[in-house]
C-alpha cells in the first residue's frame, strides 16, 4: 500500500479520481498538462469513468468503424486504433516525466500490463500479455487495452479496463483494429462483480509498485 509523502524529496505519484467524465474534456486537460509541466512537476496518474463513445487513434482506419450508431466518434492522438469507452470500464491516465524516471515508451507499455496481470491475480483471474497485440488478454478475450503517446519526454493516455460494463458496442467496431477480437470483462470471471472503488485502488497500488514510486498525494485539480 502507497504510503503518504513525508517529503519532497521522495518519488512523488499525485493521484486523481475523476469520477465519470466527457472524454474530450479530459483529453484536453491531459494535453495541456503535458505542455504546461516542467522538470519539477511530479507525475499524476488519473481515474475515469467516460460516457460512451469510440476514439479513433492516429493511424485508425475508418473501415474498422463498423456501424457507431448514436454513439460518437472522437478522433484523438494517441497510438493504436479504435476503442470504446463506456461507464463500468475503468480508465486511467498516467501522465509521467519518462526522462525522469529513466524508462521508455516499451518500458511503459510493459510496466501498464503488467500492473493489470496483477491486479486481475488479486481476483483469481489468469490474465496474460501478448507481444503482438498491446493489451491484456483472459483465455484469448481481450479485458484491457492500452493506448499512449509521449511528448517532449512525457506520457500520457493510457489504459482501459473493463470492469463490468455493456460490452455491445464492441461489436460495432472491430476492437483495436482486430476483426472478431472478442472482449470481456473482469464481472464475467468475478461473482459478484468488485465494486470500481476497490478496483481503482488496487489498480493505483500496483501501478505505484511496478514503477517505484515511494509515495502517493491528491493532486490538485487535474
Amino acid at each position: 500500500m502507497p504510503v503518504e509523502c513525508a517529503s519532497e524529496l521522495e518519488t512523488v505519484l499525485e493521484t486523481a479520481d475523476l469520477g465519470r467524465e466527457a472524454y474530450e474534456a479530459v483529453w484536453h486537460r491531459m494535453r495541456r498538462f503535458t505542455d504546461e509541466r516542467d522538470a519539477t512537476t511530479a507525475d499524476q496518474f488519473w481515474l475515469v469513468e467516460h460516457p460512451p463513445v469510440f476514439t479513433q487513434g492516429q493511424a485508425g482506419k475508418p473501415e474498422h468503424l463498423l456501424l457507431p450508431g448514436d454513439i460518437p466518434v472522437v478522433q484523438t492522438d494517441r497510438g493504436g486504433q479504435v476503442t470504446y469507452h463506456g461507464p463500468g470500464q475503468l480508465v486511467a491516465y498516467p501522465l509521467l516525466n519518462l526522462k525522469r524516471l529513466g524508462i521508455g515508451v516499451r518500458d511503459l507499455v510493459t510496466a501498464l500490463e503488467q500492473t493489470l496481470v496483477a491486479l486481475l491475480a488479486d481476483y483469481g483471474v489468469e490474465a496474460y500479455a501478448r507481444p503482438d497485440a498491446p493489451g491484456v488478454y483472459v483465455e484469448g478475450d481481450k479485458v484491457a487495452s492500452l493506448g499512449l503517446r509521449v511528448r517532449r519526454g512525457c506520457s500520457f493516455h493510457g489504459l482501459a479496463l473493463n470492469v463490468n460494463m455493456d460490452l455491445e458496442p464492441f461489436g460495432r467496431i472491430n476492437p483495436c483494429g482486430y476483426q472478431g477480437l472478442k472482449m470481456t470483462q473482469l464481472a464475467a470471471h468475478v461473482t459478484p462483480a468488485p465494486a470500481m472503488d476497490q478496483v481503482k485502488a488496487r489498480l493505483t497500488d500496483h501501478f505505484v509498485q511496478k514503477l517505484g514510486y515511494s509515495c502517493t498525494m491528491p493532486s490538485p485539480a487535474p
